[in-house]
């Protein structure tokens, strides 16, 4: 039993991710945006992550536009592409935080993408500046603890095109952790694929003001 139940776990891995794919083939982008105060709460400080300094400023980041699946998706793909120079993910710092997340979403994400580094970071860039942030949680002055229900319809609100099954909200450790967003690959938004769909269920997650 326990062998059958072991073979079954490698096949749902290997149907959920799938390391080496071709680059450039995939069905649709995610865009993953992280709420970075509850973040740096749940692992930036501990880090000492520069992203979690309040001189930043920071509230809804570009944790990564990640190529997917109908059904699993591609990570690590062999690519030809070069590394991106220091200064090229320098400057995605300004909406991810940190150049260190800029470099490790190309060398995650960005090499199944089919586009070379350059490219992958002015779509990254192009997609997150194509949707409303909610400016609603930049006015917290305190935590609170929400329904995930809520941060899902402040979106939908601050997007008229957005319906509710092309976006999907994350919790961890008791808070509220991303907003993922599905778009086409000329970065229209499309309905999630149930590999995506992880709709947060807490009723009292907590949400960090920015800092």
């Amino acid at each position: 039993m326990k062998q059958a139940m072991a073979a079954f776990l490698l096949i749902f891995a290997g149907l959920a991710r799938a390391d080496g794919e071709k680059a450039g083939e995939f069905d649709y982008w995610v865009m993953a945006l992280s709420w970075s105060p509850n973040w740096c709460a749940i692992e930036g400080d501990a880090r000492g992550s520069s992203q979690c300094d309040a001189s930043r400023d920071f509230g809804w980041t570009l944790h990564g536009l990640w190529p997917q699946y109908h059904r699993g998706w591609p990570a690590f793909c062999p690519t030809a592409e070069p590394q991106p120079r220091r200064s090229l993910t320098n400057a995605m710092a300004d909406i991810m935080g940190t150049s260190g997340l800029a470099w490790y979403q190309w060398k995650k994400h960005g090499v199944c993408s089919g586009l070379s580094a350059p490219e992958y970071y002015e779509v990254s860039r192009q997609a997150f500046e194509s949707f409303n942030r909610p400016e609603i949680f930049r006015k917290l002055h305190k935590p609170v603890k929400l329904p995930a229900t809520v941060v899902e319809e402040a979106f939908l609100k601050a997007n008229p095109g957005l319906e509710p099954d092309m976006i999907t909200i994350t919790c961890k450790q008791g808070r509220i952790q991303e907003a993922r967003i599905c778009l086409s690959k000329s970065l229209k938004p499309v309905p999630c694929g149930r590999d995506t769909v992880n709709d947060c269920r807490m009723k009292d997650a907590l949400f960090d003001p920015v800092r």
